[in-house]
């Protein structure tokens, strides 16, 4: 599980159904100011890969009507913070057992549709709004 290389761009592909994010039940509390988080939205040469994150600070998530989390691009760009929902985000600071079971889920789904392919594949699981909320496809439209 790792960043996406500087040097390569995402192949955008039909939206892939996301195994376990939209009923990932991870609450606020999970995470706290200062994690290291990855956003995960795709493969990459047989792993998943994702946005890095740190979280900044408490943050109202309107397109869940839920608690979620104020998130830093230390690499900055387009969109140095996003608010996103807590079930979007997977611990990299700490190895924590509710993440790992998600990656794992999230491997066996995904790993085995991409074998051989060694493109950076975006699966197509997440917009930005033009409020800054990370948004993924199964919230979009309002509260869950």
């Amino acid at each position: 599980m790792h960043p996406p290389p500087r040097d390569r761009q995402p192949t955008p592909v039909t939206v892939v159904p996301d195994p376990s994010t939209a009923t990932r039940d991870i609450t606020h509390a999970h995470f706290r100011v200062g994690d290291t988080v990855i956003v995960l939205k795709g493969v990459v040469g047989g792993e998943l890969w994702g946005d890095v994150k740190r979280v900044a600070a408490p943050s109202w998530h309107t397109s869940t009507d839920e608690n979620g989390w104020r998130l830093r691009d230390a690499t900055g760009g387009a969109q140095s913070y996003v608010t996103a929902h807590p079930r979007y985000l997977v611990h990299l600071s700490r190895r924590c057992p509710d993440c790992v079971i998600h990656v794992r889920a999230m491997e066996k789904a995904l790993l085995a549709r991409f074998v051989g392919r060694d493109e950076l594949v975006d699966c197509g699981w997440y917009t930005t709004t033009a409020v800054g909320q990370l948004v993924h496809v199964a919230d979009v439209g309002g509260g869950r």
